[in-house]
């Protein structure tokens, strides 16, 4: 079966492939010719997934899937939350963004953070959502070089290592991606 990712994040479809690949052919938006920015318009995780791939199926008729991450701190008051991707700017980098994170928490004794991502899937018209989180800290300095986003700041509860420290294939057995792509998975694969 082949599966739509709504993405031009060529990490977050380097992570899904490695988790259905043994099972599903995945295609990002490139691999399908499509290169246009997907709108992120709204204030919530669940409402941006399910814009990306309405938008996709609208536009193009092709069933799909589509995330929406953030980090969410709780000394920051849920920040950067659903704006994680452009929280130093429209832009902004990676590196720009955890920068700003780091600033921000300086000092700050209260590290406590979780990464949520939804899953959006619009098939025939209708909507499917899958949420999944994993808590942690956010640690003082950058540690690590795999990963991405805000990875090399983020150490899950119960590990001594950073995302970005991670094999992949230990991080996708208990990132939020994953988490979320596990409940997706058992819906494709009990549904007929």
């Amino acid at each position: 079966m082949r599966l739509i990712f709504a993405t031009n994040n060529h990490h977050k479809l380097k992570e899904i492939k490695a988790l259905l690949s043994n099972r599903y052919e995945v295609k990002g938006l490139s691999e399908v010719n499509i290169h246009e920015d997907i709108p992120e318009p709204h204030d919530t995780l669940k409402d941006n997934a399910i814009e990306k791939a309405m938008y996709i199926y609208k536009k193009y008729g092709f069933d799909c899937f589509a995330d929406d991450t953030g980090l969410e701190i709780e000394a920051l008051d849920g920040r950067p939350g659903v704006y994680s991707a452009r929280y130093a700017g429209e832009n902004c980098s990676f590196q720009d963004n955890v920068n700003k994170v780091l600033s921000e928490m300086d000092g700050e004794a209260n590290r406590k953070a979780k990464f949520r991502t939804v899953i959006a899937l619009v098939e025939n018209g209708i909507v499917y959502t899958f949420s999944g989180e994993v808590e942690g800290e956010i640690i003082p300095s950058e540690r690590g070089t795999d990963g991405f986003g805000y990875d090399p700041i983020f150490l899950p509860l119960g590990f001594n290592q950073t995302f970005a420290e991670m094999p992949l294939s230990i991080k996708n057995t208990i990132s939020h991606r994953a988490r979320a792509l596990n409940k997706f998975i058992d819906f494709l694969n009990n549904r007929k």
